[in-house]
């Protein structure tokens, strides 16, 4: 993984005392990263270390934005929809069974809910992510769902 490609599309938590007090210190930590290699999901900074996954390319099929509905505002994700028999990654919701996943998120496949992040404490550009799959994985879409009102 060079860090001096600028094709390379890397996107970071923003910096908060939840990070000292979960022991990652002051470093930066990456939420989203892709390049030559694949895709890198970064796990919740209270969970970093037990989170974080990486996707090689050939076990992608497409890139998944999404949104969720809550009680609140929303939120959007970013997730990954893989080969069938692609190993398991690690994620906050890698313990979801199908039966909450589809009250969670009904419009989602179970699998891409278990690939996926939310994208919160930082910032994705599209365009940039666009230009970094289309460098790297040609044969990867990025794609969008609508949530439709049920």
């Amino acid at each position: 993984m060079s860090g001096n490609d600028p094709r390379v599309y890397e996107a970071t938590f923003l910096r908060t005392p939840l990070q000292l007090l979960c022991g990652e210190g002051w470093k930066k930590l990456v939420a989203l990263r892709v390049d030559s290699e694949g895709v890198l999901l970064g796990g919740a900074p209270a969970r970093y270390k037990k989170q974080t996954a990486f996707a090689p390319w050939e076990d992608i099929r497409s890139m998944v934005l999404w949104y969720q509905r809550t009680a609140g505002q929303g939120i959007n994700h970013i997730g990954l929809r893989r080969r069938p028999g692609a190993p398991r990654l690690a994620g906050p919701n890698s313990r979801m069974s199908p039966r909450s996943a589809a009250l969670v998120a009904p419009h989602v496949e179970y699998d891409l809910l278990l690939d996926s992040r939310p994208i919160s404490l930082w910032r994705l550009d599209p365009e940039r992510l666009q230009a970094a799959v289309d460098a790297f994985a040609p044969h990867v879409r990025v794609l969008v769902y609508q949530q439709t009102d049920q």
